[in-house]
C-alpha cells in the first residue's frame, strides 16, 4: 500500500503568535530535508492575484508535493513590515506603523488561509528575533571588513527637521517633466530617479521645500564579495537547476560588477543599527528583509539554526517574482558569505514573470484587478481559483488573468474532464456494486495498456515537480484523467457491459477506482479540498505520490462512500458582470461593449446543442468520423490556424486547453480594441492569438494524418 502513515499530513499550519505547545519539525539525519520560503509579502496593502501566484501559492504546491513524497519539509513565510512604504501608508491612514502592520498582517493571514496555503509557520518581521539575527549578521560583516562608511547627499525637510526617504518627496520628473514623480521613480515615464534630481521637490508630510544636505551611511562592500558570490552562483544554479530568468537576472548584476550598496536609511520604523552615531537610523529594508526568513523560523523554533546553518543536510527552495531575484541571489547570499559562517544557502530559485489583469496592470487605487478580499467574495470556489492561477502561472512569459478563461477552465476542464471521470466511476460502483469494489484483474491487455500509459504520465509528473515545473505537472494530471475517460469510453462501461460481461466490467471498474485514488494524490498539491472530497467519496486515507503505479492499491471488498459532484458549472454570463465589477472606472463604459463584441464565432450546428452539449457533460473525446471528414479537417488546418477543433477530429486535452485560450485571447483582443489601447498592446495580443490558432491547426493536422 502507498498510504501516508505519518500524522504530518493532518496537522494544521501555525500562525502568529506562536504557541509553545505547537509541534516543531526539524531536519532529520539520513532523510531529504527541504526548507521552503516564499517572498515575504509587503504589509502595506491587500495582496493581489499576481502576488499570490508568484510567491505563496506556487511554494504551497511544491511544499505539499514534497510532503507526499515523504520528504521532511518546512514551509515558512510572513509579512515584511519595516521600511518607508509602511511609514507612508501609516501616515495616509492616520495610524501608527505598528497598528498598520497588525491590520494588514491579519488581512494577509486571512487571505492565505482562504486559499488553503499550508504554511508550517506564518510570521512577521517586527520581532526581537529579527533584530537579534540582523544585528548579529551586520556585526560579523563589519568585523570581517565588509562594511564601509560614507556620506550621501539627501533631501532634508527644515520644517520637521528630518531627512526625507525617497517616498516622502515628490516633484517634477527631470526626464519627462511630469508632476507627481516620487523620489525614487517616475510612474509616468518609468525612469529611476535620485531624489535630489527632482525639480520643485516638496515634502509629502508638510508641503515644505526640502534642501540638500549630507548624511552619513553604511554600505555593504559587495565588490569584495563578488568572487565568492560568483563561485557560489555557478555551483548552486547548476546543481539546483535555477529558473532561466533567475539565472539571467543574476548574471546581469554580476556582469556589471558589484558595487558598495547602502544598507542604512534615515527612518524610524526599522531594525536599529548597532553602531555609535547611527542611533537614529535603521537598516535598509532590502538588507534585513531576507533575514526575515531565518528570523521567522526562529519564532517557529528556538532550534532554527538546524534549518538555516545546516548546508550539508538541508536544501533551500525559494519562490518569488522576478523583481525580487537579485536580492535573493546576490545581496542576501553575499551577506551570509561575508559572515564566514556555514549558512544554508539557496539551492533552487523559482521565479515568475508578471500576471496582468485583462490586458492591463493590477491597481488597487484605480480599482483594477482582483485582490485577495475580492476572491473571497466572488462566490467561486477556492479550488477553481487555485487551478486557474496555477494552470496559467507566468513561468516564462507574462500571462493574463481573464474571467472568460477562468470560467472556461472550470466548465471545460475541471467539470468535463477531471470531475466527470471521478463522478462516473463512483456512481457506477454505487449503482451496480452496492459501493463495493469487486474482484478484478489488471493483467488483461486494456488494463496493462492503461497502467503503462499512466506510469509514463506519472514519471513526467514527478520529474516536473522535482524540477519545480508547476504548470507542466498540473497539465499531466489532466492528461491522466483524460486517459481515464478514454479508457471508460473504449471499455464501454455501461449497464450492458455489467449484464453481459460481468468479469470484464469488474476489471474495468476495479482499475478505474484505483485511478481515482491516484488522481486524488496527484491533485492534492494543487487542489487540496478537491483531494479531500475524492478521498471522502472513496473512503480512503491520503495516498503518497509514488514513482510507479500498479493499479491495485484499493483491494476487493472495500466499500466506498457516497458520490458527490466535485465542481459545478459557472454561468458564462458572469464574465461581463465580473469584468465590470473589477475593471475600475473604465469598465463602466467599455465592459458591456467588450462583452458584446467578444461573442465567440460558432462553427457547425452542433455547437448550439446536441453533441456539443453532451460533450460538456461527459468530458469524453468524440469518436472519430469517416476518413473524408479527416481529410477536410487536415486541409483546413493546413491553410490557416483554427478557432476550434473541427468535427471529425478526436479532441485531445491539449486541443481543448488551447481552444479555451483562443476564446479568452480573442475576447482580450476585442476588449483592447474597444478601449482603444495602444497599437503595441493590441499587436502583442493579436500575435499571441494567431500563435494559439496556428498551434491548434498544427495539432489538428497531426491528429488527422
Amino acid at each position: 500500500m502507498s498510504w501516508l502513515s505519518t500524522k504530518r499530513f493532518y496537522l494544521k499550519r501555525m500562525s502568529w503568535p506562536p504557541s509553545p505547545s505547537q509541534s516543531q519539525f526539524l531536519p532529520k539525519p539520513n532523510e531529504r530535508n527541504i526548507l521552503i520560503t516564499s517572498a515575504l509579502p509587503y504589509v502595506n496593502n491587500v495582496p493581489h492575484l499576481g502576488n499570490i501566484i508568484g510567491c505563496v501559492l506556487s511554494a504551497d504546491v511544491f511544499a505539499r508535493f514534497a510532503r507526499l513524497r515523504g520528504y521532511n519539509t518546512l514551509y515558512v513565510c510572513g509579512t515584511d513590515e519595516y521600511g518607508t512604504a509602511t511609514e507612508t501608508k501609516a501616515l495616509e491612514e492616520k495610524i501608527s506603523c505598528q497598528e498598520l502592520c497588525d491590520k494588514y498582517h491579519k488581512i494577509h493571514d486571512e487571505v492565505y488561509k482562504w486559499f488553503d496555503v499550508d504554511f508550517d509557520f506564518f510570521g512577521r518581521t517586527t520581532t526581537k528575533e529579527q533584530t537579534k539575527i540582523t544585528q548579529d549578521i551586520f556585526k560579523k560583516l563589519d568585523k570581517n571588513g565588509f562594511i564601509l562608511e560614507d556620506s550621501m547627499t539627501q533631501l532634508y525637510c527644515p520644517q520637521h527637521n528630518s531627512f526625507l526617504a525617497d517616498r516622502f518627496v515628490e516633484g517634477i520628473c527631470p526626464y519627462c517633466n511630469k508632476d507627481g514623480a516620487r523620489g525614487d521613480q517616475c510612474d509616468s515615464c518609468g525612469h529611476l530617479i535620485n531624489a535630489v534630481e527632482l525639480k520643485e521637490p516638496k515634502c509629502k508630510l508638510d508641503g515644505a521645500t526640502p534642501v540638500v544636505r549630507s548624511s552619513d551611511h553604511l554600505f555593504l562592500e559587495l565588490g569584495k564579495l563578488q568572487e565568492k558570490c560568483e563561485g557560489w552562483v555557478e555551483k548552486s544554479s547548476s546543481e539546483g537547476k535555477w529558473s532561466s530568468n533567475g539565472v539571467t537576472i543574476t548574471n546581469s548584476w554580476l556582469k556589471e560588477g558589484l558595487k558598495p550598496r547602502c544598507i542604512t536609511r534615515d527612518l524610524k520604523w526599522g531594525t536599529t543599527v548597532p553602531r555609535p552615531g547611527y542611533e537614529h537610523k535603521v537598516f535598509y529594508v532590502w538588507f534585513d528583509a531576507c533575514i526575515g526568513y531565518p528570523s521567522i523560523t526562529a519564532n517557529y523554533t528556538p532550534q532554527w539554526e538546524k534549518w538555516w546553518k545546516n548546508p550539508e543536510h538541508v536544501q533551500l527552495y525559494q519562490f518569488m517574482g522576478k523583481d525580487n531575484v537579485p536580492f535573493h541571489t546576490v545581496v542576501f547570499p553575499s551577506s551570509l558569505i561575508g559572515t564566514g559562517e556555514a549558512w544554508t544557502m539557496l539551492h533552487h530559485i523559482s521565479t515568475t514573470e508578471y500576471l496582468q489583469y485583462e490586458g492591463t496592470k493590477f491597481s488597487k487605487s484605480k480599482g483594477v484587478g482582483v485582490f485577495g478580499n475580492n476572491v473571497m467574495e466572488s462566490g467561486i470556489p477556492v479550488e477553481v481559483w487555485r487551478y486557474y492561477l496555477l494552470s496559467s502561472r507566468p513561468e516564462t512569459n507574462d500571462s493574463q488573468f481573464l474571467w472568460a478563461e477562468l470560467i472556461a477552465a472550470n466548465n471545460n476542464i475541471l467539470l468535463a474532464n477531471f470531475g466527470n471521470y471521478i463522478n462516473r466511476v463512483i456512481k457506477f460502483l454505487a449503482a451496480k456494486y452496492d459501493s463495493t469494489v469487486p474482484t478484478y484483474k489488471t493483467t488483461e491487455a486494456p488494463e496493462a495498456a492503461l497502467i503503462a500509459d499512466v506510469n509514463a504520465f506519472l514519471s513526467e509528473y514527478v520529474q516536473s515537480l522535482e524540477s519545480v515545473k508547476i504548470r507542466a505537472a498540473l497539465k499531466v494530471v489532466m492528461d491522466i484523467s483524460a486517459r481515464g475517460n478514454q479508457y471508460l469510453q473504449e471499455s464501454k462501461l455501461d449497464n450492458t457491459l455489467f449484464s453481459s460481461n460481468r468479469a470484464r466490467c469488474d476489471n474495468v471498474l476495479g482499475l478505474a477506482i484505483n485511478l481515482c485514488y491516484l488522481l486524488a494524490a496527484l491533485i492534492y498539491p494543487y487542489m487540496p479540498t478537491t483531494c479531500e472530497s475524492v478521498l471522502k467519496q472513496l473512503n480512503l486515507p491520503q495516498r503518497t505520490i509514488s514513482d510507479t503505479w500498479t493499479g491495485d492499491d484499493v483491494l476487493p471488498g472495500h466499500r466506498v462512500g457516497f458520490a458527490e459532484y466535485l465542481f459545478k458549472k459557472i454561468d458564462e454570463a458572469r464574465v461581463e458582470e465580473l469584468r465590470a465589477r473589477y475593471g475600475g472606472k473604465e469598465s463602466e463604459t467599455s465592459g458591456a461593449a467588450a462583452a458584446t463584441a467578444a461573442q465567440p464565432e460558432k462553427v457547425g450546428k452542433k455547437d448550439k446543442g446536441g453533441a456539443g452539449k453532451e460533450k460538456a457533460k461527459t468530458g469524453t473525446p468524440a469518436p472519430a468520423e469517416a476518413p473524408a471528414s479527416k481529410k477536410k479537417a487536415k486541409a483546413a488546418a493546413a491553410t490557416a490556424g483554427l478557432n476550434e477543433v473541427p468535427e471529425g477530429v478526436a479532441k485531445t486535452p491539449e486541443m481543448g486547453e488551447i481552444e479555451t485560450k483562443i476564446k479568452a485571447q480573442g475576447e482580450l483582443v476585442r476588449k483592447l480594441k474597444t478601449e482603444k489601447a495602444s497599437a503595441e498592446d493590441v499587436k502583442k495580443a493579436v500575435d499571441e492569438l494567431l500563435a494559439l490558432k496556428t498551434r491548434l491547426g498544427d495539432l489538428v493536422a497531426q491528429a488527422s494524418k
